[in-house]
């Protein structure tokens, strides 16, 4: 995977990927950080930035999926990153002033979160065109390799940044990586075509849905996107219940619990080096099928942790194995998804279906931080993995997507 060249212009799309990402998680939590640390915000308000943050800045980007369908996808691209570069920035800027609020923080995480939705949906048109059919699973791949590196490399970085620099470094850090980031796109070069639209000359209210209808209409992608956006919410949902957990109840040391999620991470990169030799042996829908089904499985053992190095041992182990799944499962999902959606329509279906995930996350979230408050931690996680183990009955049974989309694309416009 690491020795296949797959182009100059894929090279510097990695590489403002791989920059942005790592400032991403070089960041990572810095708000609500520079919330307590700065403002004093209590649990409320932190949890308002949290949700709010994620679920607004949703619905802001839900007009940009059709918007960014019908212009080049790399300008767009160039100008999201320019507009989180500007939004993150006023944030320093504003501590240094002695001006910065928590209105400012959640204006910022709302544009952000809007800007971030905008960035995948054209990325994701942008890696198709730039990318042979036969080289999106490698490609994916290492943007999933890349995504887990940062995750384990990130946050022990950024935590340190912040101990010696100050509060506000690590957001310094990530608004410069969107800088190198859209410095990095425009060094794509080439010509860029600008599509053309084959419905309604006009914008119309009804294009907003656009998205949403091509999933549900699709008999591949709608089953899969009610599953990964199910999955998501419900291990995103437990994240804060967890820490409660570990760290409240169980006297977990902090340095621990990021120990606990941070040497995991590692499981992601094999997974995603796994990928394509699984599937070159085993198939694209069998291993979509069998990780999807796996990464099922683990959540509910973390329903049995207990204090001491034993505890601490077992959320490793259950971390590592859900995200190993992940590892494999993500890439090939990726490639699955782009194969099965018609070109002039990847950017309103990425879009939709971040929109929806950032929703399902949020509202998943407030819902089990009422449920872990009046059930406790631990029946909470258990219900969520529960819940869980149902998803992969949400899996595509039969792989029927790629004749779907023949069909389709056959069909005159």
């Amino acid at each position: 995977m690491i020795g296949k060249s797959l182009g100059r212009g894929f090279g510097w799309l990695w590489a403002a990927y791989g920059v942005s990402t790592f400032g991403t998680w070089l960041a990572f939590d810095a708000f609500p950080l520079i919330a307590i640390l700065v403002l004093h915000a209590g649990t409320t308000e932190v949890s308002l930035l949290a949700a709010a943050g994620l679920a607004v800045g949703a619905v802001v980007a839900v007009p940009l999926g059709p918007w960014v369908e019908f212009r080049r996808k790399r300008p767009v691209m160039v100008a999201m990153d320019l507009v989180r570069f500007a939004a993150l920035m006023s944030v320093p800027a504003a501590y240094a002033l002695g001006l910065l609020s928590f209105a400012q923080l959640l204006v910022v995480a709302v544009v952000v979160g809007a800007a971030d939705i905008a960035f995948t949906a054209a990325g994701g048109a942008c890696l198709k065109a730039l990318v042979r059919p036969e080289d999106l699973l490698v490609a994916n791949g290492r943007f999933e390799s890349t995504t887990w590196t940062a995750s384990v490399l990130g946050p022990p970085l950024g935590g340190a940044a912040i101990g010696l620099f100050g509060p506000v470094m690590t957001v310094v850090a990530n608004a410069v990586s969107f800088l190198l980031s859209a410095a990095g796109i425009r060094a794509i070069g080439g010509g860029e075509p600008r599509p053309v639209r084959t419905s309604a000359p006009r914008f119309r209210a009804g294009d907003l849905f656009d998205g949403w209808r091509y999933i549900l209409a699709h008999p591949a992608l709608r089953p899969l996107f009610f599953n990964t956006v199910l999955v998501s919410g419900l291990i995103m949902a437990i994240s804060p219940v967890l820490a409660v957990l570990m760290l409240s109840h169980l006297g977990f040391a902090p340095w621990q619990y990021g120990l606990a999620f941070a040497v995991p991470c590692v499981g992601g990169l094999i997974g995603a080096r796994l990928s394509r030799p699984l599937v070159a042996r085993f198939g694209q829908h069998r291993v979509m099928l069998t990780a999807g089904t796996l990464r099922a499985c683990w959540l509910l053992g973390l329903v049995f942790i207990r204090p001491g190095v034993g505890g601490l041992v077992l959320v490793m182990v259950v971390e590592f194995g859900l995200i190993t799944c992940m590892g494999v499962f993500n890439p090939v999902f990726a490639t699955y998804r782009l194969q099965n959606t018609a070109t002039d329509r990847v950017a309103r279906t990425l879009s939709a279906w971040s929109v929806t995930s950032k929703l399902t996350i949020a509202t998943l979230t407030a819902l089990w931080g009422l449920l872990a408050g009046l059930t406790g931690p631990r029946t909470a996680i258990a219900i969520a993995g529960l819940l869980l183990l149902t998803t992969p009955l949400l899996l595509p049974r039969h792989d029927n997507g790629a004749h779907h989309e023949r069909v389709r694309a056959e069909r005159p416009a």
